[in-house]
């Protein structure tokens, strides 16, 4: 008995090891296959997207309110271009605190997704209140 005790730790160690490190083989093609499945995509992240970024079926757009009324905003966007925004009572207006339309305002700064319109506007299903980004001084 004294003599099969050692044997069976060594092989408890080896078999363990062995699925140790089929596990780790398993995890990292599992990794891979996401990574080349969502190749591609673009990703949120930091709250910054491109102008006119498509996700998920929705448009994006950022950039600073240069005019609104009622029922729109016109967006500034960060390749100097603009894109009109149309919202309702149904759009979802965020910012660090629940925000409302009443928060959209000449000179703040918008993320904004929703479907684009034959137009090229977009007719937004939420809208970000984003504070403003520092200049860098040179």
């Amino acid at each position: 008995m004294k003599k099969i005790l050692p044997i069976i730790i060594i092989l408890v160690v080896v078999v363990g090891g062995g699925v140790f490190l089929g596990g780790m083989k398993y995890a990292q093609s599992t990794r891979l296959n996401f990574a080349k499945q969502n190749f591609g995509r673009q990703q949120m992240g930091n709250g910054m997207a491109p102008t006119g970024n498509k996700q998920g079926g929705a448009n994006s757009a950022s950039g600073e309110i240069i005019s609104q009324d009622d029922k729109s905003i016109t967006v500034k966007l960060n390749d100097g271009g603009s894109k009109i925004i149309f919202y309702s009572d149904t759009t979802q207006v965020m910012k660090f605190s629940q925000g409302s339309a009443a928060d959209l305002k000449i000179g703040e700064n918008v993320m904004v997704n929703g479907p684009a319109n034959s137009d090229g506007s977009i007719t937004a299903k939420s809208i970000q209140l984003r504070p403003a980004t520092p200049q860098i001084q040179k």
